[in-house]
């Protein structure tokens, strides 16, 4: 499923790198195994395999896992527009899982609807792959605040 460029210019020319640094620091996407994919302004995929681990009692990626990665999808792409010195942090999210996450892997894509200076609008979509037919099982809209001036923690 093939996803349109948005057009939005970052405010950091280095700002891919600056979001993978952030997401190799990232804990809670290593234990899941997430991997951040796509990296482009205002945009971001993250891709997660199907894995024993993360399952519910159903056999379908639980729930939670499903907001984990929506909420990171969403936020780093807020983070592609922020200016070198700027880190995020998630305000709040809605999330409504629409359908079971019943795949082979979960592509979460993040992409932001306006970004403010301080406050930043974003939309997630969670598909379920199986044999490459994708299913849509969650959508969600977040705020993002900017945290101009506040670095991240050291790996």
């Amino acid at each position: 499923m093939r996803h349109e460029p948005l057009q939005f210019q970052p405010r950091d020319p280095d700002y891919a790198a600056r979001v993978r640094a952030s997401f190799a620091q990232q804990q809670a996407m290593a234990l899941i195994g997430a991997e951040l994919a796509v990296v482009e302004p205002g945009y971001t995929e993250i891709h997660l395999p199907h894995r024993p681990e993360i399952t519910q009692q159903h056999g379908y990626i639980h729930g939670g896992v499903v907001g984990m990665i929506a909420d990171s999808a969403a936020g780093y792409a807020a983070n592609t527009l922020t200016p070198h010195d700027t880190s995020v942090l998630t305000v709040e999210y809605k999330l409504n899982l629409i359908a079971p996450a019943d795949g082979q892997r979960l592509v979460a894509r993040g992409e932001v609807i306006k970004p403010g200076r301080t406050l930043l609008i974003t939309r997630a979509e969670v598909y379920a792959i199986r044999d490459e037919k994708w299913n849509l099982c969650a959508v969600m809209q977040q705020t993002i605040m900017a945290m101009h001036g506040k670095k991240e923690l050291a790996g």
